[in-house]
């Protein structure tokens, strides 16, 4: 596993933990030479987990679309900035760079990223191990309606185990790495 695509919010939350277990993602990832691939920004979650991984010594790759490119919003420090004209141009970008998939927590942006990957590994465009840092129990609800979805008939168990949802950083990596 040598890249990590993560989504999450450009927002901080408001709770202190969000901000801090998404820096830790991010020394975590570095410490085990694992390059993050992410939306770019120097804000919110995004900022947080970029500086996790760059102030421990690792690699950044971000991607982001023009009309967000100002010097408010994007990551100055980067490794490397790709710069693309829409946001499905940025989805596209960073799943070709990416080995594998974590979300945090996040809004309507993240939800739509982390469903469309999985949509995705379901219509087998991928084959990616995706995961869920569940921070502060934030995703115990969507966990919740998967269940609801596998119990009606929607969606099938075997799609269902191929997201991976965990509170602990390392046994989130540990299960992404064994699904590569």
């Amino acid at each position: 596993m040598k890249r990590v695509l993560v989504f999450c919010g450009s927002s901080p939350g408001n709770h202190p933990a969000y901000v801090k277990i998404a820096y830790e993602l991010g020394a975590s990832l570095a410490s085990k030479n694992i390059e993050l691939v992410y939306g770019g920004a120097q804000i919110g979650l995004m900022g947080a987990v970029a500086n996790g991984v760059l102030d421990n010594g690792g690699k950044v790759i971000g991607v982001i679309p023009k009309f967000l490119n100002q010097k408010e919003v994007v990551h100055t420090g980067l490794t490397e900035l790709f710069t693309v004209e829409t946001m499905h141009e940025r989805k596209a970008k960073m799943m070709i760079l990416a080995h594998s998939i974590i979300a945090l927590p996040g809004g309507y942006g993240t939800l739509e990223e982390l469903f469309e990957a999985m949509t995705w590994s379901q219509l087998e465009l991928h084959r990616k191990p995706i995961g869920i840092l569940n921070i502060n129990g934030y995703y115990n609800y969507l966990n919740n309606q998967i269940n609801t979805m596998v119990e009606a008939g929607f969606l099938k168990k075997t799609t269902q185990q191929n997201l991976h949802i965990e509170e602990n950083i390392e046994t989130l990596l540990s299960m992404l790495q064994q699904h590569i």
